[in-house]
């Protein structure tokens, strides 16, 4: 009986030591292969510790680098929020000084006028420094050099659009391309109402909605235009930068006008001038 009880703790012994060797292999597998280091957090770090378990040093470098990431992440994001507020504020302040700057340029006109009147004259408005000219024909009958026009205009489609400045170059191109093509000088209500409501943006060769202030900041932030009004001010005003700015716009893709174009046949001189004012309102009402 000794003999077989002496014989059954041996077993058992065997066992344990069988178990413990497998729970051991088991862990320093997990360690070697990384896989302990996913879901080890520092309190399992702590026991292991005080166990007398050695934690490999693969562990504790992943667990330093999740922790300066999550640093760098919150550091990022607070940045970001004290910039878009710092934006907010720039963004609403230019858009109270070109509501003035557009308010007191009404007002001296007004004044101008007054005065020209009262002095049994008139008043003649300055030249113009930029213009809306949109494609009317198609390319039936069209000479190669009317056609290369367009394409440089980006005039390729019917009722595409695009801003133009005003200099010598410029009219000579309309000059040429005048039986295809209608124009005129848009007030701000009408950039507004183009750019707001039928503005596309480029960014990276893509057509983008203007539905956010980013848009503008990612394409022209070099600039120094960070937002639409920013953007609405540079094309109205042909400022320094208007080449990049009507660059960055898509053309325009504007809408038929109900009845459709009277005198479209006819040259542009010989029509309707207020054809263009016509297409925009049309265009803007249908959003």
């Amino acid at each position: 009986m000794a003999v077989e009880q002496m014989a059954g703790e041996q077993v058992v012994g065997d066992r344990m030591e069988l178990k413990q060797d497998a729970a051991r292999t088991s862990i320093d597998f997990l360690f070697s292969a990384g896989a302990y280091s996913a879901f080890i957090t520092c309190e399992e770090m702590v026991e292991v510790a005080k166990a007398g378990q050695v934690v490999p040093e693969s562990v504790l470098k992943k667990q330093k680098r999740s922790e300066e990431w999550a640093l760098a992440k919150k550091q990022e994001s607070e940045l970001l929020k004290k910039k878009k507020a710092a934006d907010r504020k720039l963004i609403f302040n230019r858009a109270k000084q070109y509501s003035k700057e557009y308010e007191d340029q009404q007002k001296e006109l007004i004044q101008l006028k007054r005065e020209a009147r009262l002095k049994g004259g008139f008043y003649v408005n300055p030249e113009a420094k930029m213009l809306f000219i949109i494609r009317i024909r198609g390319i039936n009958a069209m000479d190669p050099k009317s056609k290369k026009i367009l394409q440089l205009l980006r005039l390729r489609q019917i009722f595409n659009g695009v801003f133009l400045k005003v200099n010598k170059a410029t009219l000579n191109m309309l000059h040429r391309v005048e039986p295809y093509v209608t124009y005129g000088y848009p007030n701000l209500k009408s950039v507004k109402e183009l750019i707001y409501k039928r503005g596309y943006g480029k960014l990276n060769k893509q057509r983008i909605p203007l539905t956010d202030n980013s848009i503008v900041e990612q394409g022209l932030g070099k600039f120094g235009l960070i937002c639409v009004e920013d953007l609405i001010h540079e094309i109205l005003t042909a400022g320094p930068h208007f080449k990049e700015a009507n660059n960055f716009l898509w053309p325009f893709k504007l809408k038929a006008p109900l009845g459709g174009l009277k005198k479209k046949r006819n040259h542009y001189v010989e029509g309707e001038m207020l054809e263009i004012v016509k297409i925009i309102s049309t265009s803007s009402s249908g959003e």
